[in-house]
């Protein structure tokens, strides 16, 4: 009986602790503009912006996650 109490009172202790100890989640990929769950398209949608932003890398991030590659790519 003593191990059944004193798994429980784990179980509640880890419980509390998650609870706790819980962070906000963010996107790595979003600008501080952004919100939501999906990053529009574009440089300006990056928290962390390209040193360079050619045609190609602009079409290919708006057909993101699409399984078609751009027309142009």
């Amino acid at each position: 009986m003593g191990l059944i109490k004193l798994a429980a009172a784990g179980a509640a202790g880890y419980a509390f602790y998650k609870y706790a100890t819980r962070e906000k989640t963010e996107h790595a990929a979003f600008a501080a503009s952004q919100n939501g769950t999906v990053r529009d398209a574009g440089p300006q949608a990056m928290r962390d912006e390209p040193r360079r932003w050619q045609k190609t890398d602009e079409e290919s991030d708006e057909s993101f996650p699409a399984s078609d590659p751009p027309a142009n790519y």
